[in-house]
């Protein structure tokens, strides 16, 4: 199991440490920001639709993905964290969607009707998902008849000189999340559910030139959470040598894609 996906009670109680890791790519140089490029490739009908956000966590997306997306939309957030549940209704409860509603449960046992939701968006969550296999089963039995699956997730290239670094804490030198869910298996088992499936990568580096939000994001989660200070300092100054050796930035590459598959009718 990746670390990244340990002691998810403690890390998704509230937003605090995903705040940390999404300051981090704050350095993008994309010329459509990810939430808004996402929000375009989603296909909803022309009068909205019932959509399904699995994974809401805290909802940021929403605030974005709105003003680009149709009229007419009735949102169901739902998320394994009852606080996240929380700080999604209230950040989107002034936005205008036709009904919006929070729930609560297991990504792989859904507690809705077949044929519930127009869409169904798993954004940067599978990874946490023991049962993958089962919840791909789920979400294409709640899709209506042609109605769509949108996953979003990283390639194991995602952000490879950072993660490098964080071998001083016995890490493998990849993007953790895609030990569990990376670009292949997610177009492995949504083609395996749903018999199509295609692929968009979002166009994006970034130059990283700020160490503390390196060291903050990185240490978000096991192992860097928990590492005793000597190795805290260590991973500071390979942060810092990188950053030296770069110039005062880090080129940093990104590998991170969105798939798509319809529900046939």
């Amino acid at each position: 199991m990746s670390t990244i996906t340990q002691g998810m009670d403690q890390q998704y109680s509230d937003s605090s440490r995903l705040a940390a890791r999404a300051r981090l790519h704050g350095f993008g140089r994309a010329e459509v920001p990810w939430f808004t490029w996402v929000a375009q490739q989603i296909p909803m009908q022309q009068q909205g639709g019932s959509v399904l956000d699995v994974g809401c966590g805290p909802a940021w997306f929403w605030p974005e993905a709105a003003p680009v997306l149709t009229s007419g939309i009735e949102l169901t957030l739902f998320d394994q964290s009852p606080g996240m549940v929380t700080e999604a209704l209230a950040r989107c409860s002034l936005l205008p969607f036709t009904s919006l509603k929070g729930q609560t449960g297991d990504a792989a046992h859904l507690p809705f009707a077949d044929g519930s939701f127009d869409v169904v968006i798993a954004m940067h969550m599978m990874y946490h998902v023991a049962d993958q296999e089962g919840a791909m089963a789920e979400f294409h039995r709640v899709l209506t008849p042609g109605g769509a699956l949108v996953v979003t997730t990283n390639g194991r290239e995602n952000m490879r000189e950072l993660y490098r670094l964080t071998t001083v804490f016995g890490s493998a030198p990849h993007d953790p999340s895609a030990e569990s869910f990376d670009l292949d298996r997610a177009q492995a088992l949504m083609r395996a559910a749903f018999g199509n499936v295609t692929l968009a990568i979002h166009p994006d580096i970034m130059d990283v030139t700020d160490p503390e939000t390196v060291f903050l994001a990185l240490t978000s989660y096991p192992p860097g959470d928990r590492a005793p200070p000597e190795q805290q300092q260590t991973f500071r100054t390979a942060i810092e040598n990188a950053l030296a050796a770069g110039g005062g930035r880090i080129n940093v590459t990104k590998q991170v894609g969105l798939l798509a598959s319809r529900k046939l009718a």
